[in-house]
């Protein structure tokens, strides 16, 4: 069935190389390819997407991202390094983007098909901002979000609070009453399992998984049925914990 849109939905890359647990994570390799160069490879496969776009900061060290894209013909934007808000809003203004899927550079497994999905759903029930991360069902590092022009504007004017500008997005979902939020979930909870990369322990899981199926093409059920087959792979990261948002 044609999923057929008229909207220009831009997914946006966050990336940066001053990472606090493991600096220049999104430029490690696994398998054969940097980090970076996976999510944009697997974010490039969500059909209803327009187009991808990496957004880096104007720090000096983030210049050998800006190259990356430039070499690899990624479109990207630089932009504040604390107020993430604000970088998305100035790189979904230069894009001239209707609706913007908000990806996080540090996961590697991220799914077309599940950005598909949850943009399909932003489509047909028109909220301001849907996610599958408002009910986690799905493993951690397949996190997306899809939110209007609108909402990021009404983020960028009125968010305060220093962690509502570096994670982009709490000051939409935590304002219910200001704006129309969508869950979308999974079939089954999933959530115990952790694709995300933030520690040298992920690096490892994810070359692990690297090792058994071609990342940059393996869908998130084929990766799921390594990990019940190998139950030992999730172990390699299970106990990291994530970090917790600071609520000031």
């Amino acid at each position: 069935m044609p999923r057929v849109h008229k909207m220009n939905i831009v997914a946006i890359i966050q990336a940066r190389m001053s990472s606090t647990r493991l600096p220049g994570k999104v430029l490690r390799v696994i398998g054969t390819e940097a980090m970076l160069d996976l999510v944009v490879k697997r974010a490039r496969r969500a059909s209803l997407v327009t187009q991808v776009v990496v957004a880096t900061t104007t720090e000096a060290e983030d210049d050998v991202l800006a190259s990356y894209c430039k070499s690899s013909g990624v479109p990207y934007f630089q932009g504040s390094l604390l107020d993430v808000l604000d970088r998305y809003y100035e790189a979904a203004k230069e894009f001239k983007a209707d609706a913007i899927v908000r990806i996080t550079s540090d996961c590697p497994l991220i799914d077309g098909g599940i950005v598909d999905k949850v943009v399909q759903a932003f489509i047909e029930g028109k909220p301001d901002y849907a996610s599958n991360s408002l009910t986690r069902t799905y493993p951690r590092g397949l996190d997306t979000e899809v939110f209007t022009w609108h909402a990021l504007e009404k983020a960028w004017l009125e968010a305060r609070k220093s962690y509502q500008r570096e994670h982009v997005t709490p000051y939409i979902y935590e304002n219910p009453s200001l704006f129309k939020l969508l869950p979308v979930s999974a079939e089954k909870d999933y959530s115990q399992y952790r694709w995300t990369v933030d520690t040298p322990e992920d690096l490892d899981f994810m070359r692990a998984v690297s090792e058994k199926l071609n990342l940059a093409e393996a869908t998130w059920e084929q990766v799921l049925r390594l990990l019940e087959q190998e139950p030992a792979l999730a172990m390699i990261n299970s106990h990291i914990e994530q970090k917790k948002l600071v609520a000031e």
